[in-house]
């Protein structure tokens, strides 16, 4: 079953053209990574998915998903680092597009909070404050808020960066586990060529437009993939 589509996707800002000519299909269960390098579209492209950057020419068709019921995980600033709130109130948080006009929570919701707490292994930090924890308790925290948009999607920008490598497979190991297990439908930015062919099923390299779209088994054998397979960090 497809959720999204994205056909001919053009993004500019001011007459600058930052991702152009993207097509893709995203189905139910995939777990897709968009690599490449920095300012090659990537984030723009994620945003635009969105709804967060508005499209200058193509079209997004959100056909088994809403744009509401997408769970999103951008990438951190210093200043969401240092956000005053506890692990709780973060992760509560993610239930808003669910909210609505209503202003507050409802019991469904609080129930979905410790849901997703649960899910991620956090239970225990549930009144500490966000800003005393590590980066990558932080990180289970943000994709915990995540989870409580989205039954059925997740976006997630860089998840690992600034993580050292044990923490780093910790998380891609969770989000394996939701997508094999869980059956949630994940669409990562990844700067981790090997990340992508070891835990995607899909993969688009860009570079403002696309230079490869297809299978990891396709992008490990062609020439692009090949060449960047050996272990380039920063690609």
């Amino acid at each position: 079953m497809g959720l999204l589509s994205c056909n001919n996707v053009m993004v500019d800002y001011d007459g600058y053209v930052a991702t152009k000519n993207v097509t893709f299909t995203i189905e139910e269960g995939d777990y897709f990574c968009i690599v490449g390098e920095n300012g090659s579209g990537k984030s723009t492209l994620m945003k635009a998915i969105l709804g967060l950057n508005k499209i200058s020419g193509g079209t997004v068709s959100y056909e088994g998903v809403k744009r509401t019921e997408i769970g999103y995980l951008p990438q951190q600033t210093v200043v969401q680092k240092d956000f005053p709130a506890s692990v709780y109130e973060v992760v509560l948080s993610g239930c808003l597009n669910k909210s609505g006009l209503i202003p507050f929570y409802n019991k469904a919701q609080k129930e979905r909070v410790s849901q997703a707490m649960k899910r991620l292994r956090i239970e225990e930090l549930k009144r500490k404050s966000y800003r005393e924890l590590s980066g990558g308790q932080q990180q289970r925290v943000l994709l915990a808020r995540a989870l409580c948009a989205t039954e059925k999607l997740l976006l997630l920008d860089e998840p690992v960066t600034g993580l050292d490598p044990y923490v780093a497979k910790e998380l891609y190991d969770l989000l394996e586990e939701l997508n094999q297990k869980e059956k949630l439908t994940i669409i990562m930015i990844s700067h981790d060529i090997k990340a992508a062919l070891q835990y995607a099923n899909k993969i688009l390299h860009m570079k403002t437009e696309p230079l490869f779209y297809g299978s990891k088994e396709e992008y490990a054998s062609s020439e692009i993939g090949m060449q960047l397979a050996g272990g380039e960090k920063n690609v």
